[in-house]
C-alpha cells in the first residue's frame, strides 16, 4: 500500500496545488490512498463545506485538522463526515471525531488524529488516548496512521517512539516547514517530524511576508493574507505491508506547481 500524506493545505494557493498536483503524484507514484491536513485550506484558516468537497473532488481520501479546525462556524455542518477529523484527545463532548477506518478498492487503513500540547491550548493527554483506541483499531486493520499536529519537535519525536512497532506510520504536521528526518524506526513504523505544507512558499508559513513582519515589529494585531507565490506541496510518500502493517519506506515530497 503506497500512501501519499500532505501537509497543511493554506487556502486557495494549496487547493489548486491539490487540484493540479495530486493526479500527477498518483500516476508517477503509483498511490494508492491519499490524506492531507485541511485545517487551513479555507482562506487560510479552517475548513468549509464547500473547500471540504472541492479536495475530496481532487483525490484527497481523508482531512486531518488540529487546533484551526473550529476557526470557522460551517465546520460543524461536516465535522461528522466519515472522513474528516479533527484531534481525537479533545474533552469527549466535542462534536466530530479522531479516528476512522477507510477502506478503498482492496485497502482498509485506519487514521488517527491527534494534537500536542507543548505550546499548544491545554487538552487532554495524545499520549494516553491513542494508546487506548489503537487495541480497537488493531481488530479491523493492521494499517493504521497518525497525524501528530504539534507545535515542538520534541513532542513529535516523542510520540514516534511511543507508538513504534504499534503503528504503521506518525507523521507531524502544524508547523509548515518540512523537515528532513523522514526513517523508519525500528519497530516498523515510518516517521517524519513535519511534513510541511501545501501552498505558496514565498511567504511565512502561507501568510504574506509583510504582514507578518508588521506583527513581529509592532506586536499590535494585524489582519494576515494568504501569500501568492511560489506553490508547492510537501508531504511524503509511505509504503506499507498491509499484512503485516510496517512501513517499508517514507520518502519526502517537494512538488513545485509551475
Amino acid at each position: 500500500m503506497r500512501i501519499l500524506f500532505i501537509g497543511d493545505i493554506v487556502g486557495s494557493p494549496g487547493r489548486e496545488a491539490v487540484k493540479v498536483l495530486v493526479p500527477r503524484l498518483k500516476k508517477e507514484k503509483a498511490i494508492d490512498i491519499v490524506l492531507a491536513n485541511a485545517e487551513n485550506a479555507a482562506g487560510g484558516t479552517g475548513l468549509t463545506p464547500k473547500v471540504a468537497d472541492e479536495l475530496f473532488a481532487y483525490g484527497c481520501d481523508c482531512l486531518t485538522s488540529g487546533d484551526h479546525i473550529w476557526r470557522r462556524q460551517e465546520v460543524l455542518k461536516i465535522i461528522d463526515y466519515p472522513y474528516i477529523l479533527r484531534p481525537l484527545n479533545l474533552a469527549p463532548n466535542i462534536p466530530g471525531k479522531g479516528y476512522c477506518v477507510l477502506k478503498k478498492n482492496n485497502f482498509k487503513l485506519a487514521i488517527i488524529n491527534l494534537q500536542g500540547r507543548v505550546f499548544m491550548p491545554a487538552i487532554d493527554c495524545p499520549f494516553r488516548t491513542v494508546r487506548e483506541i489503537i487495541p480497537m483499531l488493531k481488530k479491523e486493520t493492521s494499517v493504521i496512521l497518525v497525524d501528530m499536529h504539534a507545535e515542538a519537535t520534541s513532542e513529535k519525536v516523542a510520540m514516534g517512539y511511543f507508538l513504534d512497532g504499534l503503528v504503521s506510520a506518525v507523521v507531524g504536521t502544524h508547523t509548515h516547514i518540512q523537515t528532513a528526518d523522514e526513517k523508519l524506526l525500528p519497530g516498523g513504523t515510518a516517521y517524519l517530524s513535519e511534513l510541511g505544507m501545501c501552498g505558496p512558499y514565498d511567504s511565512v508559513i502561507g501568510q504574506e511576508k509583510s504582514k507578518i513582519i508588521e506583527r513581529f515589529l509592532t506586536g499590535m494585531p494585524t489582519r494576515f493574507e494568504v501569500a501568492s507565490g511560489d506553490i508547492q506541496l510537501h508531504g511524503a510518500v509511505i509504503e506499507i505491508d498491509e499484512t503485516t502493517g510496517k512501513a517499508r519506506s517514507i520518502e519526502r515530497v517537494q512538488e513545485k506547481l509551475l
